[in-house]
Formats: structure tokens, sequence, C-alpha cells
């Protein structure tokens, strides 16, 4: 878990996140100290757009890879989260300013069991 200046909630997988010139939330899907990999569903590609948030420059944007790598499941995620750590960074073309305007946690869905 993770606590952003500003913020009640702490951020983990799953927080949903709005940035000021998005309608829709991003959702976190990998995370370290440094790093937070986030997906919205692209529906008309039946994909995913992403943003990486580098918490240290106050920046997000894409990763800087010409073709990515995808960032369509956890564990695609989990590697950016990785490379990131080692030998890429947030693109400097596609970066823009982190301006987050609200966060909210997953939300839990109670499941009902039927007794046998």
């Amino acid at each position: 878990m993770l606590k952003l200046k500003g913020f009640e909630e702490e951020i983990e997988v799953g927080t949903r996140i709005w940035f000021e010139e998005e309608k829709k939330p991003y959702r976190v899907r990998a995370m370290d100290d440094r790093y937070l990999v986030c997906t919205k569903p692209f529906n008309l590609s039946h994909t995913v757009l992403y943003t990486v948030i580098d918490l240290q420059e106050g920046v997000r944007g894409t990763e800087n890879l010409v073709f990515g790598m995808g960032a369509e499941t956890d564990e695609e995620c989990q590697e950016m989260i990785e490379r990131l750590r080692l030998d890429t960074e947030v693109s400097h073309r596609n970066r823009t300013p982190l301006v987050i305007t609200r966060t909210s946690p997953l939300p839990i869905i109670p499941i009902k069991i039927k007794a046998l």
C-alpha cells in the first residue's frame, strides 16, 4: 500500500484513479514504491489503454519502448514494473504532469453462499 499526498485512501492494486484530463478512471494493476501501472478498458479494440505513474518524477505516460510489451494482464503489468526498475522509464515524448483528481478503492462485492 502507498499513501499519496492530499488523499485519504491508501493506493493499492485495484484502486481506481481519475486524472484531471480523463473522464473514465484507470485501475492500478501493478505497483512498487515508485511506479504504478494503471489500465482502463479500450472496448473498440478489445484491449486496454495504460499509463505509468512515476511518483518520483511527478509524471505519467507510456513506457519508452518503440513496440510496447503490452499491459493486458496482471503479469504483463508486473513485468513492466520490473523493466522500469532496471532499464526503461516513462517516455519523455508522451509524458504529462501527474494530476490526480480522485481515487477510490475497488468496491467489495459480497458473495452469498447457499448452504447444502
